[in-house]
């Protein structure tokens, strides 16, 4: 069955027009469609603390053209989620409201710890052991989501006011840095066989962008991401589309995102970090794929 996953974070919104497909009591997604558009909302939510009439249009304009794209593809099951933006924006209600009004779609507001429970759903879709022992890493534009997963069952979780856009807004304190590295430390603990996992549309990038990365098998080295950062940060966001083909809203936030993915596996002592091909959206399909109510 064929599901639309809509998804408004802090740095963009996404749609993910997928298949679920069940076979031999597992579940695959096949991608049909994948649409981003750079509508910011963290950048006046970690300033100012609210959304603007303005961008609310925008958001409403953006999910309308969702919706017709998901018409042409026959989509009649779909999900709307916001994240860390939207969960601090003073007139949320307001926001989601005046959407609602416009669009006659129902934005769900989720939690940093739901957020993340969506996207390690989908670790079954990737061939990945859950006996072993992982470390989950999201970065996102206005939130770090970290999970520490045993046996597919999350041992330790937490979600830090940590992401792109507050870097770039001069919103992350020193503190805040200081807290997701000592997280990061403790999950150390002489584990040899502890395997990190990144998901996000900056980590994704790094990989493609790493000379050294395996495409294929979908890793990158810590000591890649410290050098890429490095190569990176003293260029203008301008040189960085120029050289790395990068577009504008993602050219602006690719360092903050490797400052905080090169902290986290330097504190917890991993030299390597593997990324699937997997985000909330993806968790989103998966989701509805399993629930009566969606099929």
């Amino acid at each position: 069955m064929k599901y639309g996953a809509i998804d408004i974070g802090s740095n963009a919104m996404r749609l993910l027009i997928a298949e679920a497909r069940k076979k031999g009591g597992k579940t695959t997604i096949k991608k049909l469609q994948l649409v981003r558009v750079p509508v910011r909302l963290g950048e006046e939510v970690f300033e100012q603390g609210k959304i603007s009439e303005y961008n609310a249009v925008r958001l409403a304009k953006s999910i309308n053209a969702f919706k017709l794209l998901m018409q042409v593809y026959g989509i009649k099951n779909y999900w709307t989620c916001a994240t860390s933006a939207m969960r601090e924006a003073e007139n949320q209600k307001q926001i989601v409201d005046l959407v609602h009004s416009l669009t006659d779609v129902e934005i769900e507001v989720i939690s940093g710890a739901r957020e993340a429970k969506l996207i390690q759903s989908t670790f079954e879709t990737q061939n990945l052991d859950l006996s072993k022992k992982y470390l989950y890493i999201d970065v996102g534009g206005g939130s770090t989501e970290i999970s520490v997963l045993h046996d597919g069952v999350a041992v330790a979780n937490k979600s830090f006011k940590i992401g792109t856009v507050r870097i770039l807004k001069g919103k992350v304190k020193n503190k805040v840095w200081e807290e997701i590295a000592e997280f990061a430390e403790e999950q150390k603990n002489g584990e040899d066989d502890l395997i990190a996992i990144g998901t996000g549309g900056n980590i994704n990038k790094l990989v493609k962008l790493a000379p050294n990365s395996n495409t294929r098998s979908r890793e990158i080295t810590t000591e890649d991401i410290s050098n890429l950062v490095s190569e990176l940060e003293p260029m203008s966001v301008e040189e960085r589309m120029d050289v790395f083909d990068l577009k504008e809203d993602r050219a602006d936030v690719i360092v903050p995102a490797g400052k905080i993915y090169k902290t986290v596996l330097e504190n917890a002592g991993l030299g390597k970090i593997v990324v699937p091909k997997i985000g909330l959206s993806d968790g989103m399909v998966y989701y509805m794929s399993k629930f009566k109510k969606y099929q």
